[in-house]
């Protein structure tokens, strides 16, 4: 039983080494059905969870959390709705409460350390968490309202664990946009967001594709490397969208900041203040019929083009779900793949605004190989979430804006097509953010370039801990380890491919050579296209992606805007191949001797790569064993970053990017050709000259 709570919580969040004294539990032999049973204080619950057709399920053997209401909790709930027993909920009640309160995995309370649990209930919904403290003991809430009760938290059965709770859960049903509406604080933001329409445009857009039928979609088995695989398409295809949104407060301080007057009413004073800053990034549209205050919803508008900075065409859950998922593994308690003490963790997601995106950090760092200072002022601020930050003090430095990760119980948060944040200050795609914040390296996994991997709950989602069998393909409908996921035409927006390709995305595994555990992989005679992210600006810029080669894998053409781009990429060469390096590489996975290297050297060796197409993997990648060990991607022949293409970019245009399999037959396994992250590089940071000057190598 200690094994399977290890493997729920692994696959979640971490499991401390040594537990304290208070989270020790006993077993009892029971399982969750008869807990339920056995206990007349919990017979309300019983009966609903009997009524969902529920109570069998709990009879097997399984991995499940249920937070289990006391009859006193469900009386409360009934007459909080007006009714006086139990007789008088509907089966859908019973299906709705019962769902919201089990989750298929496994939870003690020390997993509960981020915003929210990691894996969601029944309904695909989750549940968000937070610290606390009831009678001088503390206490894991729920969703805010809900509090898990100290004396009898972590109670065990044979297939799970039970978490008594004071109240009966509760969710919203409404869409994002309604919920809104009956927040009090962020009045100005909501009355702006539907006088320029895009309240509309969210409004508009479905919950779901009600095509979609997965259940029609046949396996797809394949040979990745030495394993043995399959994958499944996605379970759902929903659109959803997140929001980053200033309080009333906010507002009112930048009125007065900026010299903006209210006397003609908030929505105009918000105007104002959205020329004085769209009107520097977009000066051609300055005197365009569409710019003025009574043309809120036309396209050039600076206030509708405010609003739609402030909205991501995703849904994101969690603070936590903003950049890649913590980890608590052994020495290990960081996202995944990033050394904090290096970089900060960080992802760029595109906006409602044409041809943009916001940066999100997770502040880490303390300080930078110089000695500088990185947090400043948000020292307390330790691993917390902004909205395009960037610190390179003593230089320069740019806050940006604070993501609140606490949850309240009214006005709720999280909705079935969405969620939202409040932030601190402005969130702007400003001229300084655009020519400054966002002029660096855009390092973005694949799984985080399209939105609809995370709005469907498939980023790095499974156990990275255990490695499925090699020889004999998981065909379990829920594996216990996680699935992998494959993308038929038009799933993905932006992607399209001809019909001898298949495009999967593999669940993490911590041992594997890829980025953040995931990979993505063309199998077949591809042929490839993806719509690029946008970048902030027009000029030079170096597009690479980022692998891992190996011997079964192929070659691959790329394409820029339908230019072919030099030599086919091979990815059965290392970088200790006489393509590259020879034997002038040196392994080194501790980058011990790396680390010793003079700038200069270090330097040398970048140019001589970059003459020959390539770069090292960044130096604060990795990936890990079960014991916690790091093994870093710079100091690996096998993964490193290739030049797709070096070319100018319009900014202001969609660009796409094509791979064609140029092997010769059917190479390797199937023409395997592997994805893991993209990069999108200024000629600011990849055109360095001068003795012992380099790109910095993070």
């Amino acid at each position: 039983m200690i094994g399977l709570l290890t493997f729920g919580g692994v696959s979640l969040t971490s499991c401390s080494d040594e537990p304290a004294s208070e989270y020790f539990y006993t077993f009892n032999g029971e399982m969750m059905s008869d807990y339920l049973k056995n206990r007349p204080q919990y017979s309300s619950f019983a009966k609903i969870v009997e009524r969902a057709n529920l109570m069998d399920m709990l009879s097997t053997y399984g991995h499940y959390t249920c937070f289990v209401p006391s009859d006193t909790a469900v009386q409360t709930y009934l007459a909080k709705r007006g009714l006086t027993s139990l007789d008088q909920l509907t089966d859908a009640d019973c299906d709705t409460i019962a769902k919201t309160h089990i989750i298929s995995n496994m939870y003690n309370t020390m997993d509960m350390t981020q915003d929210r649990l990691q894996t969601s209930n029944m309904l695909g919904r989750y549940l968000a968490t937070s610290s606390s403290e009831v009678d001088g003991h503390p206490v894991i809430r729920i969703e805010d309202h809900a509090f898990i009760y100290y004396e009898l938290q972590n109670d065990s059965v044979e297939n799970g664990i039970v978490q008594p709770v004071n109240m009966v859960i509760e969710k919203s049903n409404s869409y994002v946009t309604d919920v809104l509406k009956t927040n009090e604080r962020i009045s100005i933001f909501y009355n702006a967001l539907k006088a320029t329409g895009v309240f509309k445009d969210m409004e508009d857009t479905p919950e779901f594709d009600p095509e979609w039928d997965a259940k029609s979609q046949p396996r797809y088995y394949y040979r990745s490397h030495t394993w043995n695989e399959v994958a499944w398409v996605p379970d759902t295809k929903k659109y959803g969208f997140t929001l980053f949104i200033e309080p009333d407060s906010v507002y009112r301080a930048k009125f007065q900041e900026y010299g903006i007057s209210t006397g003609n009413g908030d929505l105009r004073a918000l105007y104002d203040l959205a020329c004085k800053i769209y009107d520097e990034v977009y000066p051609e549209d300055v005197n365009a019929p569409g710019h003025s205050f009574e043309n809120l919803t036309d396209s050039v508008n600076p206030l509708r083009r405010f609003m739609q900075y402030h909205v991501l065409n995703r849904y994101v859950p969690g603070t936590s779900d903003l950049t890649a998922l913590v980890m608590h593994v052994g020495a290990i308690n960081e996202a995944f793949g990033f050394d904090g003490k290096l970089a900060n963790p960080c992802d760029w997601y595109q906006t409602l605004l044409p041809h943009t995106m916001v940066k999100i950090d997770q502040l880490t760092m303390d300080k930078d190989e110089n000695g500088n200072d990185c947090r400043g002022a948000d020292a307390d601020k330790v691993n917390e979430r902004f909205v395009n930050r960037r610190y390179a003090a003593p230089e320069y430095t740019y806050r940006g804006a604070l993501i609140d990760s606490s949850v309240e119980t009214e006005p709720v948060h999280d909705a079935l097509n969405g969620h939202y944040f409040y932030v601190d200050d402005l969130v702007v795609f400003s001229k300084e953010v655009r020519e400054v914040v966002h002029n660096q390296r855009i390092r973005m996994d694949f799984s985080a370039i399209f939105p609809e991997v995370m709005t469907n709950d498939m980023r790095l989602k499974g156990n990275p801990l255990v490695d499925d069998n090699a020889s004999t393909p998981d065909e379990s409908a829920t594996p216990k380890n996680g699935r992998n996921f494959y993308f038929p035409l038009g799933y993905l927006d932006g992607v399209t491919f001809n019909s001898n390709c298949y495009l999967v995305m593999r669940r993490p595994h911590c041992n594997f050579w890829s980025w953040q555990g995931d990979e993505w992989n063309l199998f077949g005679d591809y042929d490839m296209t993806f719509r690029i992210p946008p970048v902030p600006y027009s000029g030079e810029w170096q597009l690479r992606l980022g692998f891992c080669s190996i011997e079964t894998r192929g070659v691959m053409q790329v394409y820029f805007d339908g230019v072919p781009q030099g030599i086919p990429l091979d990815m059965t060469k290392f970088l200790n191949s006489e393509l590259y390096m020879g034997d002038r590489y040196v392994i080194d996975e501790d980058l011990g001797d790396y680390n010793k290297k003079s700038v200069e050297e270090k330097a040398e060796e970048q140019k001589l790569l970059k003459n020959l197409g390539a770069y090292r993997a960044g130096r604060s990648t990795y990936h890990f064993d079960t014991g916690g060990g790091k093994h870093y991607f710079l100091g690996n022949e096998r993964t490193y970053r290739r030049i797709l293409c070096q070319s100018y970019i319009d900014a202001n245009t969609d660009h796409y990017v094509r791979f064609r399999v140029a092997s010769d037959g059917k190479q390797g396994n199937n023409n395997e050709f592997m994805l893991d992250y993209f990069e999108m590089v200024p000629k600011s940071v990849y055109s360095v000259d001068g003795e012992g000057a380099m790109e910095d190598d993070l």
